[in-house]
């Protein structure tokens, strides 16, 4: 029997009532499904320095193992200026859930407490999704620089106040700090000499414009190795397997000091709870991947990986340290 006008109708008001009680009972699930699709496009990975620095290093490691397992592009995009303040402002206001940023030492510790104000807030606009790397910060001279070692570097400086200038990636940038950290205990008078980034500082520490700098071992250790560069101490806790012949700070009259640069991956706090889990997940399998820890290991740098919540607990222990230290240092902004 072929079915009437009224089965059809019947037919059609049933299935809609099924569809609209299926929604219902399955409805908290729905924007699960949704979210487990993310990221739908690529993904935008804010460095806020200039290219050629440890940041970009570490950036570039994570990006592309990021890309195997999210399964879209993610691609690294240099955006440099005011100490990383104009990228973390930027990120900070980004709701198009497909650009994160990457944390550091400066922009996440210390900003706060060097300019009066900010286009962000480091603990309401982000979350933390988990520390990437720590890397060693290096005090080093250009060659022409009479001094083979740390003992000797503050031995010619004191004799010659004021004399001397070392190169930063910009005030408040962790080069700037570890030297400022370094002049504070060892009663030390250097001029500053701030750049716009760790590639432009490079270039003038290789050019002999600059006598001295404290850098992220990545951005230099293939200066040091090929002599274009002498490495007067580490500020590691241990000496470094790459360089072990260099003596550690404390280890050359400053007992107990310890410098280490450190970069974590954030997003915007409007990203979806359950692409903040995905992607702390990912992000940790990136990280503590074989080619990610060859490549950052190459450098003397160290893969960490951790929660959000150990993230979140580290970066507050850190504002609270390099608060005392900016103060002390009385570090301000250009």
């Amino acid at each position: 029997m072929m079915p009437t006008d009224e089965d059809r109708r019947r037919f059609l008001l049933q299935s809609a009532a099924l569809g609209a009680a299926g929604a219902a009972a399955f409805g908290t699930s729905l924007p699960a499904l949704a979210q487990s699709t993310w990221p739908s496009r690529n993904v935008r990975f804010v460095v806020p320095f200039a290219p050629g620095g440890s940041s970009e290093i570490v950036a570039r490691a994570t990006a592309a193992e990021l890309s195997k397992t999210l399964g879209q592009s993610v691609y690294v995009d240099n955006k440099p200026g005011g100490g990383g303040n104009i990228a973390m402002g930027e990120v900070a206001r980004a709701e198009d859930q497909h650009t994160l940023i990457l944390g550091h030492i400066g922009t996440l510790a210390v900003n706060p407490y060097i300019y009066d104000k900010l286009p962000y807030d480091p603990n309401r606009d982000f979350k933390p999704i988990t520390l990437l790397a720590k890397v060693p910060s290096l005090y080093v001279v250009h060659p022409d620089v009479p001094a083979r070692n740390l003992k000797e570097w503050v031995a010619l400086v004191r004799k010659n106040p004021g004399k001397f200038s070392y190169g930063s990636a910009g005030n408040g940038s962790a080069g700037h700090l570890a030297m400022e950290y370094l002049k504070m205990v060892a009663d030390l008078f250097i001029l500053h000499v701030p750049y716009r980034g760790t590639g432009p500082q490079l270039t003038d520490l290789l050019a002999g414009r600059l006598e001295a700098a404290s850098v992220g071992a990545p951005a230099i250790m293939q200066f040091i190795k090929a002599g274009k560069l002498r490495c007067i101490a580490t500020g590691s806790k241990e000496r470094l397997p790459q360089l072990p012949d260099v003596p550690t700070v404390a280890e050359q009259g400053y007992p107990g000091f310890e410098m280490t640069q450190w970069y974590g991956l954030c997003a915007p706090a409007n990203l979806a709870p359950a692409n903040v889990d995905k992607l702390a997940v990912e992000s940790v399998k990136a990280i503590r991947s074989a080619s990610a820890r060859e490549r950052l290991s190459h450098d003397a740098a160290e893969a960490v990986g951790n929660t959000p919540a150990q993230f979140t607990a580290f970066i507050a222990q850190e504002q609270q340290r390099w608060k005392q230290v900016v103060a002390r240092a009385k570090i301000k902004p250009d």
